[in-house]
């Protein structure tokens, strides 16, 4: 991510356990407690409900119940559940700072500035081995934010059912644009996509008598949601405002739907499903395959499935 500030600065805020990022209209909230950003504040609007988590569980499909992969793969369930937070760094200006949390915070003024920042967060999965994430947030003066995460893979862990960053917007989405391939795609589902700009309204969800995993764009190159809604009781406009993930080096996957991989799994027929109340973006690094060979026992062809011993990486841009 280029640096082009000449006059612009960051401006930065050391609390005793969250750093607060300021870059023109753009505020960031990080936490050293949840491990991870858990404010982005642009223009006046809320872009977060919960902190951005990793994200290793997509709702399971009629096909992997049949193979048994829900079984053979379930820790991966529990590690997007819950992980811990075990090493948080901080670099301004390209030099790494002491952890700014209390008491070494009060060596920082409230007028502290720089041209760019990142900070790193180590989360441990307890899977069995045990393995974990590093997510980084770089942001610079433009109000641009690259977020990577790299997974390091373990021997003897089982596949993954996919691999990405969660995002959870406070309100749904009025409707998202995005450049790729057309209609729902995934690893093994790919030849019918054309690629191009495509504006999808609402967050639909494909109504499967049982809920299961849907809505998934592959070699995607930019997403943007847009919303008309806030939480903010005292904000009643209706005018549009968006967020925009755009690619970094690579084409990334996403899904932007009403609810968690989680309540997509745990509900039985539609009408467990709750309230659409949020949006809920994932990006990832890497999808599983959705086969169809049939039902009831073939597993996904090897060139779609996740190896879980191999480490992986994604990274985007957040403007």
């Amino acid at each position: 991510m280029e640096n082009t500030a000449t006059t612009n600065k960051l401006s930065l805020i050391f609390g005793d356990y969250t750093l607060g990022v300021k870059a023109k209209d753009t505020h960031y909230i990080f936490s050293y407690v949840k491990g991870g950003l858990e404010s982005l504040n642009k223009g006046g609007k809320e872009w977060l409900y919960r902190e951005v988590k990793p994200v290793f569980w997509r709702a399971m499909t009629d096909n992997d119940r049949g193979c048994g992969f829900d079984f053979q793969s379930n820790m991966w369930l529990g590690a997007s559940l819950k992980q811990k937070l075990s090493k948080t760094t901080v670099t301004i200006d390209g030099q790494s700072i002491q952890l700014p949390t209390a008491p070494t915070n009060n060596r920082y003024s409230n007028a502290e500035t720089a041209e760019e920042i990142t900070i790193s967060f180590t989360l441990a999965i307890n899977t069995v081995p045990q393995t974990s994430v590093v997510i980084s947030y770089t942001i610079n003066a433009q109000a641009e934010m690259k977020v990577s995460m790299h997974y390091f893979g373990q021997a003897g862990l089982p596949e993954l059912p996919a691999l990405g960053v969660r995002f959870i917007m406070p309100t749904p989405a009025k409707y998202f644009e995005y450049e790729g391939l057309s209609g729902e795609t995934y690893p093994d589902r790919l030849a019918g996509g054309i690629p191009g700009t495509y504006r999808i309204a609402g967050l639909p969800v494909t109504p499967y008598l049982v809920p299961q995993e849907c809505g998934m764009h592959m070699q995607s190159k930019a997403v943007k949601i847009v919303r008309e809604q806030t939480l903010n009781n005292a904000d009643q406009t209706k005018n549009e405002f968006s967020l925009e993930i755009l690619q970094d080096q690579a084409p990334f996957a996403f899904s932007a739907l009403p609810y968690k991989a989680e309540e997509l799994e745990f509900a039985t027929h539609q009408e467990e499903l709750p309230p659409a109340r949020r949006t809920v973006l994932c990006v990832y690094a890497k999808v599983r395959g959705v086969g169809g060979i049939d039902s009831w026992g073939t597993d996904v062809t090897a060139p779609y499935r996740i190896d879980a011993t191999k480490d992986y990486e994604v990274s985007f841009i957040v403007k």
